[in-house]
């Protein structure tokens, strides 16, 4: 994107909000970086230079504008749709993996040199991963900096800077302010608390995304196949515990007209990039709605449906191995009789965790916990069993590892080989855990009733023949022909 020079240009002087994030404008003039859709007169041409990402403006010597905040726009929607090499490690990076296990853990997570890793990601994104983790590092202790009332040598710690010094350093290089002076910008009125009611660890920030966004199908889902006590609805929040590298935490989710809110209660702030990019990876907040809506709609019978409720997302998972095991309890049965089955993992299994607010409990069993069950305790069909089994036999020992890393068609070979895990479950696997854009389930029931109710083949040859004109984005279809039921995932609880 940021090659195109006059599309660029076009956006930048329209300051269309639909490309933050896509790419960067950095000025010649002021050596200033900032968003396509910054609110200053924009720059003339002749002074725009374009970067893919803003670890590549830092690196060239642009600092961030303190107008538009380039490091808070969403993310490139380019790392959730595609699974080569630069995206994997996109993904990873965001998952915080250059922090704790450097360059050399990053690479082995892709199976490639560190040479091969930083020179693709350098052509293409004008920055290795020590560049774009210190970048992200650095996006960390400012939003830290401006939400909390934490000393500055907390931030640098939970941030990930190795000493004061470098975050000082970074904090005034990126945003020619130092943190001092960047927490003094803070508006009264939104300080960061101290009252004796705040919690311990809570953040409250706001999680942008690209408009347009339907929540309905997006929470509607989440709270209709909620785990209790891992999962639940309440004041107008999804409500989650969460697994992460250094401990755990507990996040409050809310749709907003222009953001989501985001409530994160952690046992260790060193958690704090990873559950971000954690909790957007969750509700497919860095996606260009833009583009898919206007793929799906040049096939006339799904256009009405786009029209109708425009920026559907997929809702994914905070845990992908945590969801193929929800995926195989799914199978066949009812989504009241899955929560069942998943409910009494978590209490014989879970590790409990402490909820300030009450309602949460449990995390949910991570693949270990379950290894060693006992399968005649568990409630289902001997067939079911062995896949259950298998499965998690797979994921506790290595030999099958489901993450944002993972080659998407890999992964479905793997699962494939699974005894019990045929089209759909690989495919529902594959859309919700691996994040594949263009999963299909053809197979489904729900999917094929909506089908002929509007006039597309029901048969899932047929359907996926048709389906072939809707890609690279059938993942997105698939929420559009579901919404057509009245079943609860559809709908935004009250």
């Amino acid at each position: 994107m940021h090659l195109e020079r006059e599309r660029c240009v076009r956006a930048v002087q329209s300051k269309d909000a639909r490309f933050d994030g896509w790419f960067f404008t950095a000025v010649l003039t002021t050596r200033i970086y900032c968003r396509p859709s910054c609110p200053v007169v924009p720059p003339k041409p002749e002074n725009m230079t374009f970067y893919p990402s803003a670890a590549a403006c830092q690196q060239a010597g642009f600092r961030a504008c303190k107008r538009c905040r380039p490091d808070t726009s969403p993310g490139s929607p380019e790392w959730n749709q595609r699974a080569d090499l630069v995206a994997r490690a996109m993904r990873l990076i965001a998952d915080g993996v250059v922090d704790r296990e450097g360059v050399p853990g990053l690479a082995a997570r892709l199976g490639y040199s560190t040479r091969q890793v930083e020179r693709q990601l350098l052509a293409e994104l004008g920055a290795g991963p020590l560049a774009l983790a210190r970048a992200q590092r650095a996006q960390t202790a400012r939003l830290l900096v401006e939400t909390t009332p934490l000393p500055m040598a907390e931030i640098a710690f939970a941030a990930g800077f190795s000493s004061i010094r470098t975050f000082n350093d970074t904090v005034r290089e990126v945003f020619a302010l130092s943190p001092s002076e960047l927490r003094s910008r803070v508006p009264r009125r939104s300080a960061p608390s101290t009252t004796p009611s705040t919690t311990p660890g809570t953040l409250s920030l706001r999680l942008p995304f690209r408009a347009p966004l339907n929540p309905d199908n997006l929470f509607g889902h989440l709270a209709a196949t909620a785990v209790p006590g891992v999962e639940e609805w309440r004041d107008g929040a999804y409500r989650r515990t969460l697994r992460l590298p250094y401990g755990h935490g507990i996040v409050a989710l809310t749709p907003r007209p222009d953001h989501i809110a985001c409530r994160l209660t952690l046992s260790d702030l060193r958690d704090l990039t990873v559950a971000i990019s954690r909790c957007r990876r969750l509700l497919d907040l860095d996606a260009d709605p833009v583009a898919v809506d206007d793929q799906l709609r040049t096939d006339p019978l799904l256009a009405p449906l786009v029209d109708k409720a425009p920026g559907r997302r997929v809702p994914r998972t905070v845990d992908e191995a945590e969801f193929a095991v929800r995926a195989v309890l799914g199978q066949q049965v009812s989504t009241a009789a899955a929560r069942t089955h998943a409910a009494r993992l978590v209490t014989a299994h879970g590790k409990q965790v402490d909820d300030p607010e009450g309602g949460l409990t449990h995390l949910f069993p991570a693949p270990e916990a379950l290894a060693g069950l006992d399968p005649e305790r568990l409630a289902m069909p001997r067939t079911r069993r062995a896949t259950f089994t298998t499965l998690v036999g797979r994921l506790a020992d290595g030999t099958l590892h489901l993450g944002v890393e993972s080659d998407w068609a890999q992964s479905r070979a793997q699962l494939l080989s699974l005894p019990g895990f045929g089209p759909w479950t690989v495919d529902v696997i594959a859309m919700r855990a691996l994040g594949d854009p263009d999963a299909f389930l053809a197979t489904d029931l729900g999917i094929r009733r909506a089908a002929q109710e509007l006039g597309l083949p029901s048969t899932p040859a047929a359907l996926t023949a048709r389906a072939a004109a809707w890609q690279p984005w059938r993942a997105y279809a698939v929420q559009y022909l579901w919404a057509t039921d009245s079943h609860p995932i559809n709908f935004l609880p009250v």
